[in-house]
C-alpha cells in the first residue's frame, strides 16, 4: 500500500533533479525550507519529527544547502518516511505551500480500520497499522508513534 500524503503523492518518487527544482521553486517564492521525518504516517500524525532547523532567508542558488541536509536524513534514517515542507509566512498566508514525500521505507504496509460494536449500540472504529513500528526512527528498539505492537490509539 502506497502512502499518499501531501502534494505530488500519486506521481511516482521524485528523483534528486526534480526535488532540487521543487526546492528552488520554494526558495524563489520566498518560503521558508524544513524537512521532517517518521515511521509512522498515520494521517492524523501530522507533526513529524523535525530533521534539523528550518531553513530561513535562502537565495534560490542555495538551494543545495537542503539537498544535502535531505541526503543526510535519507542516511541517517533510510527506512522512514521523509518529506520536504515549505511554509509560506507571508501575512494572510501563513500556512504550509507545499509539501511532498523524499523517501519512504522499501516496504510500505499501510493502515486497516477495524469496527467493532459495543453495548447500546455504539460502533467503535480503530486504524491499525498493519505492521509493527520498526524502531528503526524511534530511539533504541523504541517506536516514535504508536505502541510495540504497532496499534495506534487516539
Amino acid at each position: 500500500m502506497r502512502i499518499t500524503q501531501g502534494t505530488f503523492s500519486y506521481l511516482e518518487d521524485f528523483t534528486d533533479e526534480q526535488i532540487e527544482a521543487q526546492i528552488r521553486y520554494a526558495i524563489s517564492n520566498d518560503w521558508s525550507v524544513s524537512i521532517e521525518y517518521t515511521d509512522d504516517p498515520h494521517p492524523r500524525n501530522f507533526y513529524w519529527e523535525m530533521w534539523g532547523l528550518p531553513r530561513f532567508d535562502l537565495k534560490v542558488e542555495q538551494y543545495d544547502v537542503v539537498m544535502r541536509e535531505v541526503r543526510a536524513c535519507r542516511e541517517a534514517f533510510p527506512e522512514a518516511y521523509i518529506k520536504v515542507i515549505a511554509y509560506d509566512a507571508r501575512r494572510g498566508r501563513q500556512t504550509s505551500a507545499l509539501s511532498f514525500i523524499v523517501n519512504r521505507p522499501k516496504v510500505e504496509h499501510g493502515f486497516q480500520l477495524e469496527r467493532t460494536e459495543d453495548r447500546d449500540r455504539v460502533i467503535r472504529y480503530r486504524l491499525v497499522h498493519l505492521k509493527a513500528s520498526s524502531g528503526t526512527v524511534g530511539v533504541g528498539s523504541a517506536p516514535l508513534r504508536g505502541n510495540m505492537e504497532g496499534v495506534i490509539t487516539e
